[in-house]
Formats: C-alpha cells, sequence, structure tokens
C-alpha cells in the first residue's frame, strides 16, 4: 500500500464535513468514498483486523495509512 503524508485534524475534519453533505443530499456512495479517504485511526484498523479478517481491509479502499505508520507496512500480513 502506498504511503501517504498525515493527513491534520483540520483536514479530517474538512473531508468529514463534505462527507455529510454528500449523505445529506442522499448521495451514499459519495459519502462512503470521501470518508474512505480519511486515515482509519490504527486502533480501529487493528480491531477491524481482528473482526472481520485482513482480507477486507486490504480489499476495502480504506486509508490504512496511519496504522502502517504506526504498526508497520506488512502488518496486515502477519
Amino acid at each position: 500500500m502506498p504511503q501517504t503524508q498525515t493527513m491534520t485534524l483540520d483536514e479530517k475534519f474538512a473531508i468529514g464535513r463534505k462527507a455529510f453533505e454528500l449523505l445529506d443530499a442522499g448521495d451514499r456512495e459519495g459519502y462512503i468514498r470521501l470518508m474512505k479517504t480519511t486515515p482509519i485511526p490504527p486502533y480501529i484498523a487493528k480491531v477491524m483486523k481482528e473482526k472481520v479478517g485482513p482480507e477486507y481491509l486490504i480489499n476495502s479502499g480504506w486509508n490504512l495509512s496511519e496504522a502502517e505508520a504506526e504498526f508497520g507496512n506488512n502488518w496486515l500480513n502477519r
């Protein structure tokens, strides 16, 4: 998975606001697509790996850059 620059909290909030505007307008797919660009916090990614499996995370399209920074690039395969 490609390394990305760390996203600031303000950037995350801006994406969240835009995503909720899409959801309010009835665009659920747009909401999900935009939310997937925001990094999942490492502790949530770790729980998701345990509960739904690494394959889901690999194929889901969620931004795992913060989890990779904390756990290492190959953390899903361990």
